[in-house]
């Protein structure tokens, strides 16, 4: 799983998910890209179960690029655990995603199997997505 290898700090503030994407809204490496429709946390293990299905669809053709990194650490208490003594320890780490953050993208595949990758990996994850190519952005 996708996860820091040092940080500032070991626990964060959940955080408000207000506004639009204004970095990472382009397609920037391939010529085919998944982008969110919404926000949302996706995890490390959603990141790593979507990039397998997208390998596995396209046959390890192509070249597929992660755009999102999961940099956020969400903490859990133990079950059962009495009220007070602090925060929890970290759980598992999220890539915090705004409308219009590309996830993934796509190249050196034709455009009817980079559709069918992306709609695949597109169940994987837990926010609403759409696909999208070089020529419809710019």
């Amino acid at each position: 799983m996708l996860s820091p290898k040092r940080t500032k700090f070991r626990k964060q503030h959940r955080g408000r998910m207000r506004g639009k994407a204004y970095r990472n809204n382009k397609i920037s490496f391939g010529e085919y890209a998944l982008q969110s429709q919404e926000c949302g946390w996706i995890t490390s293990r959603q990141i790593e179960a979507t990039r397998r299905t997208i390998t596995r669809s396209i046959k390890r053709g192509g070249k597929l690029w992660i755009t999102v990194f999961p940099d956020k650490p969400v903490t859990a208490r133990a079950a059962e655990s009495r009220m007070g003594s602090g925060k929890g320890t970290v759980d598992y780490w999220v890539a915090v995603i705004k409308p219009g953050t590309i996830l993934f993208e796509l190249a050196g595949v034709p455009l009817d199997a980079a559709q069918t990758a992306m709609r695949l990996a597109a169940y994987k994850l837990p926010v609403k997505t759409k696909f999208i190519t070089k020529e419809n952005i710019q």
